[in-house]
């Protein structure tokens, strides 16, 4: 995989200062959740008047989550649901969990799996928290790895895991390199589990165009093919945020066992990624607001 150049995402950089991201950090763990809410009002008041970009697509993607078009609300409710998470990471990374509720679904499925003595993908998206279940995982006596890009958010993801347990840091897989599905197959042979999202085609990713809300969408083909080579099982995974203290995390059996002949597999990998794709639009048509891909989600191309 060479490094991004030509993804939307990728090319959109993060507002504000690593000073600010830190002082907010430093609030937030001082001042405590209630008064470091009440400073997300100013801060999406900004993004919402001078993001354009984000609120166009913030605006498209509404309208097709909720059937209808949608009101200044909506767009309001959808950039702080966006900030209440951003917010509700540093507390995550810092082990304070005591104070949320978290229903956790489908973890006693995950564990039947994991008995069998190999380890499993989890396959998310930018939906919610995905950072819940990787810092939660040890309190459930899990080993999770996670392969992500950190470029195009370096200020907050370097603010925000400067308190994570270095034993977590440390399972950082970053793509692209020369050994990253050696460290992927390593993990899963240790019977672990490895994280990674799938809504995001970056770089020279090979991607195929998926139906997702009546329009096609350039999804990555990358996660099934690497599950497909490794033979590897996939689970499902959205950490829903629902409102005030609440997060509800998904597990759901996703592709149990890959396995398609030389001759098909290029037509099992488009099957299921489209499979994600629908997965996915459910569990946005489930908590809408979650969706946290504020660019033209619909513009890009298959390759």
């Amino acid at each position: 995989m060479n490094a991004p150049t030509n993804s939307p995402w990728l090319e959109q950089r993060e507002r504000g200062s690593r000073s600010a991201t830190r002082l907010m950090k430093w609030l937030a763990l001082r001042c405590g959740r209630r008064i470091a809410r009440l400073l997300l009002v100013p801060i999406c008041a900004y993004f919402l008047a001078f993001s354009p970009r984000g609120r166009s697509a913030s605006r498209q993607y509404l309208a097709l989550a909720l059937g209808r078009p949608p009101r200044l609300a909506d767009l309001w409710r959808h950039w702080f649901t966006f900030a209440a998470t951003v917010l509700d990471r540093v507390y995550f990374v810092d082990g304070r969990f005591g104070g949320f509720d978290i229903e956790t679904r489908g973890l006693a499925l995950l564990r039947r799996t994991l008995a069998k003595g190999r380890g499993c993908l989890l396959l998310g998206a930018h939906l919610g928290s995905f950072e819940l279940l990787r810092t939660l995982a040890p309190v459930h006596g899990l080993s999770v790895s996670v392969v992500m890009y950190e470029d195009n958010a370096a200020n907050i993801t370097e603010v925000v895991n400067a308190r994570l347990d270095p034993a977590i840091r440390e399972r950082i897989i970053v793509p692209g390199g020369a050994d990253t599905m050696l460290q992927i197959a390593e993990c899963l042979s240790r019977g672990e589990l490895v994280g990674m999202l799938g809504d995001r085609p970056a770089g020279s990713d090979k991607t195929v165009a998926c139906r997702f809300f009546g329009r096609y969408a350039a999804f990555p083909q990358g996660p099934l093919r690497l599950a497909l080579s490794l033979r590897a099982p996939v689970y499902l995974v959205a950490g829903l945020y629902e409102g005030g203290k609440r997060y509800v995390i998904h597990l759901e059996p996703f592709c149990e066992e890959p396995s398609a002949d030389r001759a098909v597999r290029v037509a099992w990998v488009r099957e299921w990624v489209q499979r994600y794709a629908g997965r996915l639009e459910h569990f946005c048509r489930l908590a809408p607001y979650n969706w946290f891909n504020f660019y033209d989600f619909w513009s890009g191309s298959p390759r």
